[in-house]
């Protein structure tokens, strides 16, 4: 059995408060619960997320991994194909003098 006097009172039916709204009742030891932040309202679980790109880490991972969306994997192909056409000519200008000389 629990001691008498020594436990704080609980709520079964606690309000959690968030821009004066209530979101949700649980059981606390605080009749009311004030949240700034809470799943209906993050960006995380709303879909309105922004990834802060820095120095542009986030563009070199997804072009490393392949994860880009359709802007990203375009812009990357078209830079990899401006890329990979220049060694590809170059190359085979070298390769036709060494077939004849051989």
């Amino acid at each position: 059995m629990p001691k008498a006097d020594i436990h704080p009172t609980w709520y079964p039916d606690a309000k959690v408060i968030c821009n004066g709204e209530v979101v949700m009742t649980t059981g606390s030891t605080s009749p009311e619960i004030h949240v700034d932040v809470w799943s209906g309202n993050h960006p995380f679980y709303t879909g309105t997320q922004k990834i802060l790109d820095t120095e542009g880490r986030v563009d070199r991972f997804m072009r490393k991994y392949g994860m880009g969306g359709a802007e990203a994997s375009s812009s990357s192909g078209a830079k990899k194909a401006a890329k990979s056409e220049a060694p590809a000519d170059e190359a085979a200008s070298e390769a036709t003098p060494a077939a004849t000389e051989a």
